[in-house]
């Protein structure tokens, strides 16, 4: 409807004198019911460039929307409000008709083709298979989740893709971790473990099942390698399982070895030869004439390249896939480095307004009040299993999504865990639920309704649920566009809320025939519009709680 209004109002604009032609009107959804279904400021924006007092702008625009652009049964008055808002008063016609559509498409209902034959590359969670994912990738895993949901909703063919490293520093500390404590767990004492090596409970596991595999052989080869891929694979194993938990399934997995493998490095640094030089052994990215206030290493003194270069490198293969939109999935910790990739590749010629980097902030945890302290480095954390283990899957990724990626994410896992509707995981299923209840309770009566006939809904409740499930389909646009999975939720507890309302002030069972009949159809539709949200954001919409 909003899409309607504003197309109406540049059309009524567009026979006023004086204004812009790339003036594009606001529409907005008033908070007092009393001051109608939509509202637009045009008027007020219009009136220094104009020259004229609001009020009268407001009244040319509501004569020229009668003459020329609103159509009949949209919308029954326009009024001038305060100092020239423009209210409009949609229609109960209008608001029958869209029960009709949701009722009609059914599951469909919030998808678009509007992106129709474009391909999408969403990469995230990619963390080094050195442990158990964490909370702090758990937020990174629903956030990137959800959002190709989102792209897909809105017509992408989306690609999950998971980036990881099984080479390097990291995953030698992680085999000389395995080898020291399979040598440990054999009685043996003469293999030290690493000053900083990596001492969670799942490195004993990894050792204890070498061992049960016949592993003496490997440990007294003195050989590092062995360890460093058994221990990757298994981990690689854990992460995979752990994401399915979260209904999360990737359709790819990318090695950075094979950037080394296939040349990529070589030939990037060949492709930046003009904005790079050598100074003090490293090898320097020409930054500071790229934006940046000094000049960036990609290769060391040693002859290593810094995180940067294999990360521009994968990127140039990500545009050679042909992809129309790549979207990263960044922790905060990369918020100095990701700028870095972009310039780069900018230089290089690459569309960047293709590439899409999103930066969340980190998680915390709370519990009785307080703060659930974590050490990566001492193995103190709670890993994503162990949340969900504590929380459940649905709890969980909800929780994830309650603020935008931006904000810092208090995770409170006493109000994940509670049963009632302070619990907003819960109170959304719970309105599912009941929906469910009461179309059993209609089915188990034997009772024929007749087809339902929509004018019969005349109640405030009943036309004020219709309108938000009416604007559905514009939260999935919105969300996809903006990659803020966040609004999502926001939009289903306004639902909920609206249907509570109307569940309380109208009776369903037990009322006459026809009224009935639309009554539950307008439930029909609520539970479309409830079971497609969840949908998107991953949880379950179970019929029975």
């Amino acid at each position: 409807m909003k899409r309607y209004l504003r197309q109406a109002l540049g059309q009524a604009l567009a026979a006023m004198d004086g204004v812009p032609a790339d003036y594009e009107p606001q529409i907005s959804v008033p908070q007092d019911q009393a001051h109608g279904d939509f509202a637009t400021n045009a008027a007020l924006q219009l009136a220094r460039h104009l020259g004229q007092n609001p009020r009268q702008i407001a009244d040319s625009i509501v004569r020229n929307l009668w003459t020329t652009s609103i159509q009949a049964g949209m919308v029954d008055r326009c009024e001038i409000a305060g100092p020239g808002f423009i209210n409009f008063h949609i229609s109960s016609t209008h608001w029958h008709r869209t029960l009709a559509e949701i009722l009609r498409k059914g599951a469909s209902y919030g998808r678009a083709r509007s992106h129709s034959g474009q391909r999408a590359l969403v990469e995230f969670v990619s963390a080094n298979p050195t442990g158990p994912l964490t909370v702090g990738h758990g937020r990174n895993a629903v956030l990137g989740d959800t959002i190709a949901r989102l792209l897909a909703w809105v017509g992408y063919e989306v690609t999950r893709e998971y980036y990881f490293n099984d080479a390097g520093r990291q995953m030698r500390v992680l085999g000389a971790s395995v080898r020291a404590r399979c040598a440990e767990l054999a009685g043996r004492f003469d293999v030290p473990f690493p000053e900083d090596g990596y001492q969670g409970s799942y490195i004993t596991e990894i050792s204890r099942g070498i061992l049960e595999e016949g592993g003496e052989a490997v440990l007294n080869s003195g050989e590092l390698e062995p360890f460093i891929t058994i221990a990757k694979d298994c981990i690689v194993v854990d992460i995979t399982q752990t994401l399915g938990r979260l209904r999360i399934n990737m359709d790819t997995f990318f090695n950075e070895g094979t950037l080394y493998r296939n040349g990529a490095i070589e030939d990037t640094l060949e492709k930046l030869r003009e904005y790079t030089y050598r100074s003090d052994g490293a090898v320097w990215l020409r930054t500071s004439e790229m934006g940046k206030e000094m000049d960036t290493v990609l290769i060391k003194r040693t002859g290593e390249p810094t995180y940067r270069l294999p990360d521009i490198a994968y990127h140039r293969d990500k545009y050679a896939r042909g992809y129309d939109v790549m979207v990263d999935i960044l922790g905060a910790d990369h918020i100095a480095t990701y700028p870095d990739i972009v310039r780069a590749l900018d230089a290089m010629g690459y569309d960047t307004q293709r590439l899409d980097m999103i930066i969340h902030q980190f998680v915390t945890l709370t519990e009785d009040g307080r703060e659930v302290k974590m050490s990566t480095r001492k193995a103190r954390y709670i890993t994503l299993d162990e949340l969900m283990d504590s929380v459940g899957e649905d709890a969980t990724r909800y929780f994830f999504l309650m603020r935008s990626a931006g904000r810092h994410l208090e995770f409170d896992m006493d109000l994940a865990r509670e049963v009632s509707d302070k619990n907003p995981v819960f109170y959304l299923q719970y309105a599912h639920a009941r929906i469910c209840s009461i179309l059993r309770k209609v089915e188990e009566s034997g009772s024929p309704l007749g087809d339902p006939e929509m004018d019969c809904l005349t109640d405030d409740s009943e036309l004020r649920l219709i309108q938000v499930l009416a604007r559905f389909p514009e939260c999935i646009e919105q969300s996809a566009a903006a990659r803020e999975p966040h609004r999502v939720g926001v939009y289903l507890r306004s639902v909920a809320e609206a249907f509570t309302r109307f569940y309380h002030e109208c009776r369903i069972i037990g009322e006459q025939r026809q009224l009935a009949a639309a009554r539950i159809a307008l439930a029909r539709a609520t539970r479309i519009v409830l079971q497609g949200g969840l949908a998107v954001i991953g949880v379950t919409a179970p019929d029975r709680m």
